[in-house]
């Protein structure tokens, strides 16, 4: 059998709780860090959202969920592999799971394998650095209700995932434009948009989920594509839904031009850009680094280990890419 570590993960949404189960079935002493009051990571809803709808102000008070209320995935893609929504009591059976119910069947995976007890709650993590370059142990410090605590692992998993630090579109003119603007991280519900000309900035999974529930109460909704090659069309059998191509600039009238040459007068501008990655606790000198855009964090080997500080230091369910 192999040798027990001791083993940090840092947060417990849907990777920190499945690695936690991972690392405990192959006997070695896990401790998992929670910043939060609960499990559940993204699945954690919470209506509020920042007082900078960009999140640029770096004194802004961070709300660290990017849930919105109707977001849903398949079933399937939301199970594990020997732990489906089928071992779970989770009532309504939903093809595509409402995130109350996501949350619910991670409560009871977390139960089912006696996890709650290895979870540190209302526990943030401020510094992950090695004891010694060379020794593979690493400092952990934490804070926690005023208090702050050490502690040294002989492993560290880091699951904290992506969805925090947002990234938003370089729109030439913008600091003059009238509008509202709003990143994706703070939509919740569409009922803000009721009556208004929207344009939806990225037409990725989340871009087009939410134009569709937006479209719902707005006036029109205009999703801008990277192409320079679409031409504007309506989509999705909406009457107030319609496809451009990428911005070319927007100017104080409150008018966005579109590369195509078609202009509309817009009230809001909604960034669905994605979000940088970034890991402020983790110091490891220079060995592990992200890309100045915060898209690319490397060297990393299958997207999971830094080749000079494996096995000793993770990333798991970051959807990281590497160098």
């Amino acid at each position: 059998m192999a040798e027990s570590r001791r083993v940090a993960v840092i947060e417990a949404g849907p990777s920190g709780l499945v690695t936690a189960r991972e690392l405990q079935r192959e006997g070695h002493r896990v401790v998992v860090f929670e910043k939060s009051n609960q499990l559940g990571g993204l699945w954690v809803y919470n209506p509020r959202v920042e007082t900078d709808l960009l999140s640029l102000d770096p004194n802004r008070e961070i709300i660290h969920s990017s849930l919105y209320k109707s977001l849903n995935l398949p079933r399937q893609l939301m199970s594990f592999s020997d732990y489906s929504f089928d071992c779970a009591e989770n009532g309504n059976r939903l093809n595509f799971p409402e995130h109350e119910e996501v949350l619910k069947f991670l409560n009871e995976f977390a139960n089912d394998f006696a996890i709650n007890e290895l979870i540190r709650f209302n526990t943030e993590v401020v510094r992950v650095a090695p004891v010694d370059f060379g020794e593979n142990r690493w400092i952990v410090e934490s804070k926690s209700e005023e208090l702050s605590s050490e502690g040294v692992f002989d492993s560290v998993v880091i699951c904290t995932g992506h969805y925090t630090v947002p990234r938003v579109a370089n729109i030439p003119g913008i600091k003059n434009w009238p509008g509202k603007q709003i990143h994706s991280h703070n939509y919740r519900v569409p009922e803000p948009f009721k009556d208004q000309t929207v344009v939806v900035i990225g037409d990725g999974p989340s871009g087009l989920d939410i134009c569709r529930d937006i479209a719902t109460v707005a006036k029109q909704v205009h999703l801008s594509t990277r192409s320079s090659e679409i031409e504007v069309s309506k989509l999705d059998n909406y009457e107030n839904l319609w496809n451009h191509s990428k911005i070319d600039h927007v100017d104080e009238s409150g008018e966005v031009t579109f590369l195509d040459g078609s202009s509309i007068q817009a009230d809001i501008i909604l960034h669905c850009t994605g979000y940088k990655y970034d890991f402020p606790f983790l110091e490891t000198n220079g060995i592990i680094s992200v890309d100045d855009e915060g898209r690319v964090v490397g060297p990393l080997y299958k997207h999971v280990f830094p080749p000079k500080l494996s096995p000793c230091l993770s990333f798991v369910g970051n959807n990281l890419s590497w160098v």
